[in-house]
């Protein structure tokens, strides 16, 4: 077994252990066919930014000040400019993946706010810097940044969330550590079926993508003081009832692709 097969295995262990099922092979079948590439890109594309999103909606809410909530949107604004605006130019936001304005003023009465901010800060920093790497393969191979609206998969998961605090929190970090789970196991399992450039890119982001997995489900564990497990492994089969059940649109977290099981 080579260096590189062995950081895999060792990354992917327990996230196999923390996730209800695999991706299914038709899933990756679909994922490697050239005709999808465009849209592969383009919504891992999007899944960067979404998860930067998320990272400081959490931050906002439950973390800092109102100041310190706008420095964060000042942070995000060029890379959703671009996302979002008609002119698409990346000139504003490239290599402003550090490029928050201000300190971070933590908001009184969060136990755990001071760690909320550091995790999530951290993992909103790798989140821009691989929207731009995403970016420049897309630029290298010609293929435009065009809107592609977003599949079911993120949306599916919130529809378990509980409305009451510190449940809905705790829910939504579990939540979020399903999603770079999902995230890393598809790398791990699409990539010896990528040509030489995004197979050496997808497994470069596996070691990220697995702790930010870790931070957000050790962020739920201490935030809720209590043992989840029970909530993680519900929260986990609604998760792989999406990834298992058949789905009409594809994208980097769908499902089996309906049209593959007729």
């Amino acid at each position: 077994m080579n260096t590189t097969q062995h950081m895999i295995d060792t990354l992917l262990e327990p996230i196999k252990q923390f996730l209800q099922c695999e991706t299914p092979d038709a899933w990756i079948n679909e994922a490697r066919k050239p005709e999808n590439l465009t849209a592969l890109l383009v919504d891992h594309c999007n899944c960067e930014l979404k998860a930067s999103q998320t990272a400081m909606f959490l931050i906002r809410k439950y973390a800092v000040d109102a100041e310190s909530g706008k420095a964060l949107l000042a942070w995000a604004k060029p890379y959703e400019e671009f996302v979002y605006g008609i002119e698409r130019d990346a000139r504003g936001f490239h290599g402003k993946k550090n490029g928050l304005a201000a300190e971070l003023t933590p908001k009184a009465g969060f136990a755990h706010g001071e760690e909320l901010i550091d995790k999530m800060v951290c993992l909103i920093k790798e989140e821009f810097h691989h929207f731009e790497q995403v970016l420049e393969i897309m630029e290298s191979r010609e293929i435009p940044y065009s809107n592609l609206h977003a599949g079911r998969y993120a949306k599916g998961l919130m529809k378990i969330v509980r409305t009451h605090e510190p449940s809905t929190l705790i829910d939504k970090l579990i939540i979020g550590a399903y999603i770079e789970a999902r995230s890393c196991e598809r790398f791990a399992k699409l990539a010896p079926f990528l040509d030489t450039e995004l197979k050496k890119f997808y497994i470069s982001l596996l070691r990220s993508e697995a702790r930010h997995y870790q931070d957000y489900l050790k962020l739920a564990e201490q935030i809720a003081g209590k043992d989840i497990s029970d909530r993680i492994r519900a929260i986990g089969a609604r998760e792989a009832e999406l990834i298992n059940s058949p789905d009409d649109t594809f994208r980097f977290h769908s499902g089996v692709p309906a049209f593959a099981t007729a």
